[in-house]
């Protein structure tokens, strides 16, 4: 088994590898995913300009409960990912954004990833 370092040493190599592919424009965001045990970070980007245009995360007020029987929020399930989907795409809406980039952050386009970007695309943003 592959230490939890090496792993990240490992996805940031991906990362870089993607970036060098993927950059956001005003019309066309980035759209990036950054994912912890516990939460997930998501942010459009527009690197031509070097701002973030809107974020969202699970550990926000407005964000997502967790699961029925725990006591404390959690945005480490798939559930949370998709709800944060919905809410990244209302935001991005709102700013006047229909269209965007996907940066999965060097994550494997599965589970809490996958879900979240699934429900971007059905709350209406174009891939």
């Amino acid at each position: 088994m592959i230490p939890q370092r090496e792993k990240n040493v490992i996805r940031k190599r991906v990362h870089v590898r993607i970036r060098e592919k993927v950059a956001g424009t005003s019309e066309r965001p980035r759209l990036n995913v950054y994912r912890s045990l516990n939460h997930i970070y998501v942010q459009l980007i527009d690197d031509a300009a070097g701002t973030t245009i809107v974020s969202a995360s699970t550990n926000e007020k407005a964000g997502t409960k967790g699961a029925k029987g725990t006591k404390k929020p959690t945005g480490g399930n798939v559930a949370s990912a998709k709800a944060l989907g919905k809410m990244i795409a209302e935001r991005a809406k709102a700013k006047g954004v229909s269209s965007v980039v996907f940066d999965r952050g060097g994550y494997i386009y599965h589970g809490r990833v996958k879900a979240l970007a699934d429900a971007a695309r059905e709350a209406g943003l174009k891939f």
